[in-house]
């Protein structure tokens, strides 16, 4: 007779509990057994048994699946993912050893990849300090953006607890025909569309008192659909958004609170586009971000958004990296999940066709780009517009882009039939003209550091400077 298989749910069952945000203290009062039961079981030192497992079920209205399925290779997966870090390079990190100490050893595994995240910041914030102010204070250190970047980029924009929330909830609003039915059976909130004079400057307001929600009546669907997806993120996922949000460290309030508002904005596309669904459907697209756009009836910048948020361990699609620029080159959004080195400090480079875009608005350009280490990357930019709505209101033009590195490119639908060729007509670009050292370049506005430049009594260079070759 065949020995008896034994259930060991230890990682499961603490996401379970943190998930519903109990204390073991308070899944045991709920299951009838001591707390010291419960952090056994979280520490799988003792298997489940068919009794508990059906207890836990009725309890908190589960999937069995949830608790003996694949959640609990989620802890294994992320380990996977951080140990593929250069750092552990020389370490042999066999497969099997990891899904054990994931296995096994869960309050080590979150140890660890609290301490890896919190390397991550660190090494971030060191590259950030190489631009200081001419009084020696380091400018990152007080700046609420760069803190807030650095938030995301270490975490390589993917919240996977909001992820997991924002899909059930994308379920029951689905389930009441949509936001506004949601809000009002949920809430008892009614939905508004209002004339910009009675906003006042705003674009959605919650008025409590008079139980209602207000939308400008200028803004597009799509920007009206993600509004209220924001209120509701507010409303309903501020546990989870507090949570993420305590796992970092901030020198200003206003860091954190820039912060708090992009997790906000990643709940609210993660409801209009829940994860495993969007996930799907940008590989039956091959990452065609109109046709998803119109598939999610969301923007063209939400959906490119979305797609850099797409690592959930275990279910990543392309990393992709996101920039949003001005005519004047000022960034004003820039995430990163695929290892682009952005310019921290000043201006671009200009051979990026991302600045070229406004030369052909609303149409897609594509561009294979070469750092000056050979990295390869593959990229589209295209312009958006915010603001408009009526006759003489004030409209912002930007561009965008969104990249991935070259091994990705071929599961992109743009390099299917790419004009411009293959990696091999890549345009040399740099990170900065003070970082690149393309001696060269006639595009280039400034010497790059610790380059001497030669006189031109003489002679003149056709690049706007010459170097010497020491």
């Amino acid at each position: 007779m065949p020995a008896e298989r034994r259930l060991y749910v230890g990682p499961s069952l603490r996401r379970l509990r943190r998930d519903r945000g109990l204390t073991q203290s308070d899944m045991a009062a709920d299951l009838e057994v001591s707390p010291s039961y419960i952090a056994l079981l979280e520490r799988n030192h003792r298997p489940l048994s068919a009794e508990m497992l059906l207890r836990l079920a009725q309890t908190y209205s589960l999937d069995l699946s949830a608790l003996t399925g694949a959640g609990g290779s989620d802890d294994m997966a992320r380990l996977q993912a951080v140990l593929k870090d250069p750092l552990f390079a020389d370490i042999d990190l066999p497969s099997l050893e990891t899904a054990d100490v994931a296995t096994n050893f869960p309050g080590v595994t979150e140890a660890f990849l609290r301490l890896h995240t919190a390397y991550q910041e660190a090494q971030l914030a060191l590259a950030d300090r190489g631009a200081e102010t001419s009084t020696g204070e380091d400018a990152e250190t007080s700046d609420p953006v760069a803190e807030s970047r650095r938030f995301l980029a270490a975490r390589r924009n993917s919240f996977p607890l909001l992820d997991d929330t924002a899909e059930r909830l994308a379920q029951a609003v689905a389930s009441h025909d949509g936001l506004i039915g949601y809000f009002k059976a949920r809430h008892d909130l009614r939905v508004r569309r209002v004339p910009p004079k009675v906003m006042v400057g705003s674009t959605r307001r919650l008025d409590w008192h008079r139980k209602e929600i207000l939308l400008d009546d200028e803004l597009d669907n799509a920007s009206q659909s993600f509004q209220l997806a924001l209120q509701l993120a507010y409303l309903e996922m501020g546990k989870e958004i507090d949570a993420v949000l305590g796992d970092g460290a901030f020198a200003t309030e206003s860091g954190e609170r820039l912060t708090r508002r992009a997790l906000a904005g990643y709940a609210a596309a993660a409801v209009l586009m829940p994860y495993s669904a969007f996930a799907r459907a940008v590989e039956a697209r091959r990452y065609d971000v109109e046709a998803l756009a119109r598939q999610f009836s969301a923007s063209f910048e939400q959906t490119a958004h979305r797609l850099t948020t797409l690592q959930k361990p275990g279910h990543e699609r392309v990393p992709f990296f996101f920039i949003r620029v001005d005519e004047a080159g000022n960034v004003s959004k820039r995430l990163d999940g695929a290892g682009f080195p952005f310019a921290r400090h000043g201006g671009g480079c200009p051979l990026w066709n991302v600045h070229q875009a406004f030369r052909t608005p609303r149409q897609i350009v594509t561009q294979w780009l070469e750092l000056p280490d050979g990295q390869r990357f593959f990229s589209i930019a295209r312009t958006v517009t915010a603001g408009g709505g009526g006759y003489g209101r004030p409209r912002i033009e930007r561009a965008i882009a969104l990249g991935c590195s070259a091994e990705h490119a071929g599961r992109l639908i743009y390099t299917q039939e790419s004009p411009g060729g293959g990696p091999e007509t890549a345009t040399p670009i740099g990170v900065t003209c003070r970082l690149c050292h393309r001696t060269e370049c006639t595009a280039r506005s400034a010497p790059p550091i610790g380059r001497q430049i030669l006189p031109d009594d003489i002679r003149r260079t056709s690049a706007p400077f010459g170097f010497s070759d020491s």
